[in-house]
């Protein structure tokens, strides 16, 4: 709820200029002037009990509803109920109206989703503050839990959260860190898998401008000198494209759109490479009208790829056949990278008007309306995804953290094709073993299995599938589920299938985790003790339960005990090199610098603060620091690097290079390092085969400004290719 305050003209003008446009969008998605008269009921009566209410940006509070409702039809491509919904989904939370009200006023539809909107409050026991469960995950799992009543609640959600995101300025530091974190973890990756392509690209860009502004902003730059400077050569590019086209006769559109900051900044990160090395910067989309003419749509495609390809030469290697094999969100297109005569790579995608709907709407487009709510063909892509959510929400016992991570895991991934040894063809996700596969099949195979044979050679059940494969499992009658299984499975499926055996063998797995964390702690002369369990248990994030919680995940195999020492050396005050870098509102706290991703003095920062009082700092852009802060919101720390010129500490990084091998390479690079910048090397590692090294380097810098111009001063090297930082 926001603060109250009397509204002015001022107020009253914008509030009215913004539903006027949401009415203009509504108008063509509203079937008749019933449904139109509906939204603007909806409208009055939020407004009305909204009256006097500001957002923390001093906006009126119903900008917000509508905004949403705006992101619902022009983003998302939803009906009138949902706009509707939209418009009243914060009216049960911070009002006195209840979910009967809006049942009277606007359905039982609109009611529901509302209902499946409205965020959970839960008050916990005081005396359960130290290890309080994540109410952000429970809050995941709520909406999931929609998805068996109505999928529009998920997306309506997720228009929620995109006009967060853009408002997330006005929030305090702790709290966008939070709502970031989030939105990474779980939000970006579901408007990935439902197809929401624009929601998906707003919110990585969000994200990075804040989690990364110089980075977010040296790129946008470099993208609006690139526009200006190449925008000609893609008119040109395009131009012979759109005669040859209308010549063979297709009635289509060609729109032009360049790459998005996040997608730049993360190819330059994952790939170790500059701006003025992404080559598919630019993509032409040719949108075509299919014809009649007995031809499928698939047919049509590659007719118009036979066209432009005889205009330009194409890489063969980059055509991507999405119209044969869609992507599991569903996108259905062929690509192709041409060399335009100008000397630029350019990507060019294909699709129909169909295909183009749904790459722009996504789920809105593979789901219709049957019965008043949305039912899935079920047979799409989508559609089976969310069908195994339903599955693993069916388990009554399945823990929310769990669930998170499951869901966040099966976000992300991609899938490989394979085949039965009849031929039949199976989908599963990349990096599946044949012992998922088995699972695949029946948890009963998977349970049974004690082998496999890929394209009929023997091999472990940890055999890895490649697209392709054709795969035969090897059962035996008195095989059960082992522990270390759940070290090599992949997919949720066989993880969850393994696991409800190892709890029905519960207490044996704790009393035998038990015994392994203190044999290991024997070993290395220390004692199973209270601080040891409370450190333990917030470094393998387990906040919500008791120690047995922890042992029975040891038992399980779920949580590997190596590096135990250098687990508890941080909680003993060993790494003394982190200490007092960092300056809080409370300085007897005890700083720690998190070994995920050695962060390095001046970088941006977020910390984490552990039951003991112990504040672990992240880079604000890690992987693990966005997972905790998707799960555990409520222990972000605000935390400022103390300046301190006088200092001495140094800071392990590590930087990774490629390139082309020549005589003295290694002594420029050295020489570079060591006397040039005067920075102290610690290892130095690189092969070359072929003539091409690669390898890394991990050395002790003072501060990021001295990484930031060893990178930089790398990459001038001639036969350097890339030079990036890495995790250690």
């Amino acid at each position: 709820m926001g603060k109250i305050s009397e509204f002015n003209q001022h107020d009253y003008e914008v509030i009215a200029r913004d539903y006027a446009d949401l009415k203009e969008a509504a108008r063509k998605r509203c079937a008749d002037q019933t449904e139109l008269d509906l939204v603007q009921k909806a409208f009055d009566f939020a407004n009305e009990a909204h009256k006097g209410v500001r957002r923390r940006s001093g906006e009126p509070y119903i900008l917000h509803p509508i905004a949403v409702a705006k992101i619902v039809v022009s983003n998302i491509g939803l009906g009138y109920k949902s706009i509707i919904a939209a418009l009243l989904h914060d009216v049960v939370e911070d009002t006195e109206y209840t979910v009967d009200d809006l049942r009277n006023l606007f359905g039982d539809k609109v009611a529901t989703i509302v209902e499946g909107l409205t965020k959970i409050k839960t008050v916990l026991d005081n005396e359960d503050k130290a290890r309080q469960k994540s109410m952000q995950a429970e809050n995941f799992k709520r909406i999931l839990l929609t998805l068996n009543d109505d999928v529009r609640v998920v997306l309506i959600k997720l228009a929620d959260r995109l006009h967060n995101c853009r408002t997330i300025e006005f929030m305090p530091e702790h709290k966008r860190d939070k709502i970031l974190s989030e939105t990474m973890f779980v939000f970006i990756p579901l408007a990935h898998r439902l197809g929401l392509y624009s929601v998906k690209s707003e919110m990585e860009d969000i994200w990075l401008r804040y989690k990364e502004p110089d980075a977010f902003n040296q790129i946008s730059e470099q993208i609006n000198k690139n526009i200006i400077d190449k925008d000609k050569k893609i008119n040109e590019f395009i131009g012979p494209i759109d005669e040859a086209l209308k010549e063979a006769g297709f009635t289509f559109e060609i729109k032009k759109r360049i790459k998005t900051p996040y997608s730049i900044w993360h190819k330059m990160k994952t790939k170790g490479i500059s701006f003025d090395q992404i080559y598919d910067l630019y993509a032409v989309r040719i949108v075509f009208d299919p014809k009649d003419n007995g031809e499928t749509e698939r047919d049509q495609c590659f007719r118009i790829f036979s066209v432009i390809t005889n205009l330009y030469r194409y890489k063969a290697d980059r055509v991507r056949d999405w119209v044969n094999h869609p992507k599991n969100t569903g996108y259905e297109a062929l690509h192709c990278t041409l060399m335009s005569h100008s000397g630029i790579w350019v990507e060019v995608q294909i699709r129909s008007r169909r295909m183009n709907e749904i790459a722009e709407k996504g789920i809105a487009a593979h789901w219709a309306y049957k019965k008043d709510g949305f039912t899935s063909d079920g047979e799409n892509e989508v559609g089976k995804w969310i069908n195994k959510v339903k599955e693993i929400l069916m388990n009554p016992d399945v823990n929310a953290l769990d669930l998170l991570d499951m869901i966040h895991n099966d976000l992300i991934k991609s899938d490989i094709m394979v085949f039965t040894p009849k031929g039949e063809q199976k989908s599963i996700e990349k990096g599946a073993t044949v012992l998922d596969f088995a699972y695949a099949i029946h948890s009963e195979i998977g349970n049974r299995a004690i082998a496999a044979k890929v394209n009929l050679k023997l091999v472990p059940l940890s055999y890895v599938l490649k697209t392709g494969d054709q795969v035969e499992i090897i059962t035996a009658e008195n095989e059960n589920p082992k522990r270390e299984w759940l070290q090599f499975v992949k997919t949720s499926r066989a993880r969850k299938t393994i696991l409800d055996y190892m709890k029905s063998q519960r207490q044996s797995s704790v009393a035998l985790g038990k015994k392994l964390l203190e044999e290991q702690l024997k070993a290395i002369g220390r004692r199973l003790t209270d601080k040891v369990i409370n450190s333990l248990m917030d470094d393998f994030e387990i906040f919500d339960s008791k120690p047995e919680e922890m042992y029975f995940k040891i038992g399980s195999g779920l949580i590997s005990l190596e590096g135990l020492s250098e687990k508890l050396k941080k909680y003993n005050g060993i790494n003394k090199e982190s200490y007092f870098v960092i300056s809080n509102s409370d300085v007897n706290h005890k700083y720690i610098l998190a070994s995920c991703c050695t962060p390095i003095l001046g970088e941006s920062v977020v910390g984490f603060k552990a039951s003991d009082g112990t504040i672990t700092v992240h880079r604000r852009t890690c992987s693990t620091a966005n997972n905790l802060a998707a799960k555990f919101g409520d222990k972000i720390v605000t935390v400022k690097w103390v300046a301190d010129a006088n200092s001495e500490n140094s800071y392990l990084a590590r930087v990774s290079l490629k390139g082309t091998d020549r005589i003295g390479m290694i002594n420029d690079i050295t020489r570079l390092t060591s006397k040039d910048l005067t920075i102290n090397i610690r290892r130095f590692n690189l092969g070359t085969e072929d003539g091409i090294f690669e390898g890394f380097i991990d050395l002790y810098v003072h501060d990021i400004k001295d990484l930031d111009k060893l990178i930089e001063r790398l990459k001038k090297i001639p036969g350097i290719d890339s030079v990036m930082r890495s995790d250690l």
